[in-house]
C-alpha cells in the first residue's frame, strides 16, 4: 500500500518547529541557496509541491520562498502555473504574495491525474514539480469482517469502482500472505474496468482461515500509478455438516472477549462431544469435552479469545468441519489537533490489543471523490518500555475544509484486522512563517 512520506526538507522544517513562539502557528521554509541559475533581477524563487503522490482528488500543497542578492523579499506576488499530463501549455492557478522571511503558500485545486507546478517571481523563474496521481479505487462486498463459506455453492461477488475511469484497465483480487507483512499476491484471474468506471470480480474460497483481500488497478491509460483499493477483512470456513453442525455466537470477536461455540448432533442424547482447536502452525488438540442434551444440542464457552482459533468437534464416529474464529485487534485512535492550517504535521496516536510490537497500522483517508477509504501513511506497534501496545503516526496534512481519516491495524494469521472510528479535521490557511534561514545543498526532486 502506498505511504506518504515527508521529504527529508519537510522533516527539518518539523525540527526546527520546536523555537518557534508560544501560540505560533508556523512553517520553517528554506531560503533559496543553491546552484540555480538567478534570473535578470538577481533574483531566485523555491518551489516545493507536497505530497508528491496523491489519490485523484486531493489537493497538493506549492510552497516556497523568494530571495534577491540573498535576502528575502517579502510583500510580491508569486505565480504559481500548473500543467496536467496530457494536457498542452501551463495555466496559471494562483498568485500567493511572499510573507515575512520571503515566504509564500498555495493550495491548488483538487486534481485528477499527473500534474507540473512551477512559479515565477520577479523574474525567477522555479523548476518543475511533478506529482503523481493514483486513481481512487473502492472495493465493495460482503460486510467487513464476515464470516465466509468455502465452496463453489458459496461464491463471493466483489464490486467495486475507480474514478474518474481508466477504461479497460486490469483490475486484480489480492489476498495477503500469512506473514501479514505488506505481502501480497493475486488469487483471482483478471477483469476490467468498464466504461463507466466499474468492475466486478467473482471468487470461490477454498481454503479456510483469515482472508485480507485488496483490488489494484494496473497502471494503463491516464494514470502513471496503480490504484489500491482499502483492504477488507474476513474469515473462512467451511460449509456446514448437517449431521454435526458448529457454529460460534460471534464471528469475529473482539480481542478478551467471551465466545461460545454451539451446535447440535444429530439424533444424539447425552452424548459426548469434544471440542478441538488450533492456532496457526499448530495441530488440533482438545479444548474441552461436554455432553449433548435431550435435543442433541451441545455448548462450550471460551472465557476470553485470545487468537484466531480453528475448531471442529467430534462425537463418535461423527465430525464437525472446521470453523474458523476471528479474534479482531482493539484499536484506540486520536489526533494532535483537529483544527489545523494546511502544511501542518498532526499525529495520529492510540493504543493496541493485543501489544503486538512490529506490526503494520496504517492511516488512511476518505476518498475525496467518493465512499471508501485509502492509505496515506503507516507506522508500527511500539516494541519495547511502558509504550509497548501504542503506535504513534505523523502526517503532513495539506488541502482545506473537512478531511477525514481513520486508524485501520490489517489482520494476520494471529489477529483480525480492525478500524478506528473516522477522525474529522478542519484544515484551514494559514501564513507561512520563515524562523531561520536554512541552505541548502540541492533542492529535492
Amino acid at each position: 500500500m502506498r505511504s506518504t512520506k515527508l521529504t527529508a526538507t519537510l522533516a527539518a522544517a518539523a525540527a526546527l518547529l520546536a523555537v518557534a513562539p508560544a501560540g505560533a502557528v508556523a512553517r520553517v521554509i528554506p531560503l533559496p541557496k543553491h546552484p540555480a541559475k538567478a534570473g535578470p533581477t538577481g533574483c531566485v524563487v523555491s518551489e516545493f509541491a507536497e505530497p508528491r503522490l496523491v489519490t485523484s482528488g486531493e489537493t497538493v500543497l506549492v510552497f516556497g520562498a523568494l530571495s534577491c542578492g540573498g535576502s528575502p523579499v517579502s510583500g510580491q506576488t508569486v505565480t504559481v502555473y500548473e500543467r496536467s499530463v496530457g494536457v498542452p501549455g501551463f495555466k496559471v492557478v494562483g498568485t500567493p504574495k511572499t510573507g515575512v522571511g520571503g515566504s509564500y503558500s498555495f493550495t491548488s485545486t483538487p486534481i485528477v491525474t499527473d500534474s507540473l507546478f512551477y512559479v515565477r517571481a520577479m523574474g525567477a523563474r522555479s523548476a518543475n514539480r511533478t506529482v503523481r496521481v493514483a486513481p481512487q479505487v473502492t472495493l465493495g462486498g460482503p460486510p467487513d469482517g464476515a464470516d465466509l463459506l468455502t465452496g463453489p455453492a458459496n461464491v463471493v461477488t466483489f464490486t467495486g469502482a475507480v474514478s474518474p475511469s481508466d477504461t479497460g484497465a486490469e483490475v486484480v483480487l489480492q489476498r495477503e500472505a500469512a506473514t501479514a507483512s505488506e505481502e501480497w499476491h493475486t488469487i483471482q484471474a483478471r477483469t476490467h474496468v468498464r466504461a463507466d468506471g466499474t468492475y466486478t470480480i467473482v471468487h470461490k474460497f477454498i481454503v479456510p482461515g483469515d482472508a485480507n483481500l485488496r483490488t489494484v488497478v494496473v497502471r494503463f491509460g491516464r494514470f502513471s500509478v496503480r490504484g489500491v483499493s482499502a483492504a477488507l477483512s474476513y474469515e473462512i470456513s467451511q460449509a456446514e455438516n448437517p449431521n454435526l453442525t458448529i457454529l460460534s455466537s460471534a464471528n469475529p470477536v473482539n480481542y478478551g472477549l467471551p465466545v461460545t461455540i454451539s451446535g447440535v448432533v444429530k439424533g444424539a442424547v447425552d452424548k459426548s462431544v469434544t471440542l478441538l482447536g488450533r492456532t496457526a502452525g499448530t495441530p488440533f488438540a482438545t479444548v474441552a469435552v461436554a455432553k449433548t442434551d435431550a435435543s442433541g444440542n451441545y455448548s462450550f464457552m471460551i472465557t476470553s479469545a485470545q487468537a484466531n482459533t480453528y475448531y471442529r468437534v467430534t462425537s463418535g464416529l461423527k465430525s464437525s468441519t472446521i470453523l474458523f474464529e476471528g479474534v479482531k485487534w482493539v484499536l484506540t485512535a486520536s489526533a494532535s489537533a483537529t483544527t489545523v492550517p494546511s502544511g501542518t504535521i498532526v499525529t495520529f496516536s492510540g493504543k493496541t490489543e493485543p501489544g503486538r510490537a512490529g506490526h503494520f497500522v496504517y492511516l488512511e483517508r476518505q476518498n475525496a471523490l467518493g465512499s471508501g477509504f485509502h492509505v496515506v501513511d503507516l507506522s508500527t506497534v511500539t516494541s519495547t518500555g511502558p509504550t509497548t501496545g501504542s503506535y504513534s503516526i505523523p502526517h503532513f496534512v495539506t488541502g482545506s475544509g473537512k478531511e477525514v481519516y481513520r486508524v485501520r491495524i490489517p489482520g494476520d494469521p494471529i489477529n483480525q484486522a480492525a478500524a478506528s472510528a473516522p477522525i474529522a479535521l478542519t484544515v484551514t490557511g494559514a501564513p507561512v512563517v520563515i524562523l531561520k534561514p536554512v541552505p541548502l545543498a540541492k533542492e529535492p526532486h
